[in-house]
């Protein structure tokens, strides 16, 4: 399978050599990198020019007319790939040497298979590893418990587990995801995922091939959290949508978060290509909704009718 890689830089010229050397480094080479800078202000420019410069059959390098933020960036990026199997790569991580071999051998044994996304380390501005969890340890955390690991509700319901520094994707699959939609707090990682979910192509591995790097200017960052098991357990109590402790908090933890996820899904259906399924899962909102509602209410019921015109009120914990 032939490969590229989809590169979006913004003034990132700390980390950059860091990140394309270890792309450049991988036991099984990348067939070509595209990068999409978004109007660089720093040394970007010119240390990608020298990589095209060294490397001119694999490097091919575009600069935006106009800033369009990361979400259109890698749109942009993307759209430019001419290879099977493209890599989404941010410009501060560091890619484990066999990450793009690992990947290609999945894909090549999962036909049916169009979005793989990984685990990885956390490390600092330093490339010291951080002892911390992450949100891509989540399924594996949940498997121990014995929970249902769908990934399309898992995302829907609960939010977020892949992330784009981890993603490859099949390039046939692209018609399906783009355009990506803008929407305040929605990355297109999150897009892909939720959209490669809902028709059964996506896998996460819990193979660590990539450092995923925290530093003080990264767009995007809240991956991780203290590697406590107090921590994991609230992590599991979040992402599991299924209510197994029946005390009030719980209820209204699980409310809130249902009525958020509603609201979200919502804005999605708008989006031509997530109209239908984003109805379904609505749906399926509302089903899971009203029955933990009732469900609180026969075992809470004082403080159920308090919550309930308390939110009325407030408007809190509402499908609206």
């Amino acid at each position: 399978m032939t490969t590229s890689v989809a590169l979006c830089t913004f003034n990132g010229e700390k980390f950059l050599r860091q990140q394309i050397d270890s792309i450049l480094n991988q036991s099984m080479k990348v067939d070509e990198i595209v990068v999409c800078d978004d109007r660089s202000k720093d040394a970007t420019i010119d240390i990608l020019n020298g990589y095209q410069k060294k490397y001119p059959s694999v490097f091919k390098i575009y600069q935006n007319e106009s800033n369009l933020g990361s979400v259109k960036n890698f749109e942009r990026a993307v759209s430019l790939c001419s290879n099977e199997i493209i890599f989404l790569s941010d410009q501060d991580d560091f890619w484990i040497e066999n990450k793009v071999e690992v990947i290609l051998n999945y894909f090549a044994l999962h036909p049916e298979i169009n979005v793989v996304a990984t685990n990885g380390y956390g490390i600092d501005e330093d490339n010291n590893e951080l002892k911390v969890y992450a949100l891509w340890d989540i399924p594996r955390f949940l498997r121990e418990k014995r929970i249902e690991v769908n990934y399309f509700h898992l995302i829907a319901f609960s939010g977020n587990i892949a992330t784009g520094a981890s993603m490859a994707l099949r390039k046939e699959f692209l018609s399906s995801t783009i355009p990506f939609p803008v929407i305040n707090g929605f990355h297109h990682d999150e897009w892909i995922a939720l959209i490669a979910a809902s028709k059964n192509s996506f896998e996460m591995l819990n193979d660590k091939l990539f450092k995923y790097r925290v530093h003080a200017n990264q767009q995007v960052g809240e991956v991780f959290f203290d590697a406590t098991e107090e921590m994991k357990n609230i992590v599991i109590r979040h992402f599991d949508y299924h209510i197994n402790h029946k005390d009030f908090r719980s209820f209204k933890r699980i409310l809130k978060r249902i009525s958020n996820s509603y609201k979200k899904n919502r804005e999605l259906s708008k989006e031509e290509n997530y109209m239908k399924i984003g109805e379904e899962i609505n749906v399926d909102l509302k089903k899971l909704y009203f029955k933990h509602k009732a469900e609180m209410f026969r075992l809470h019921p004082i403080r159920s009718t308090l919550l309930h015109f308390s939110d009325s009120v407030l408007n809190k914990r509402k499908l609206k």
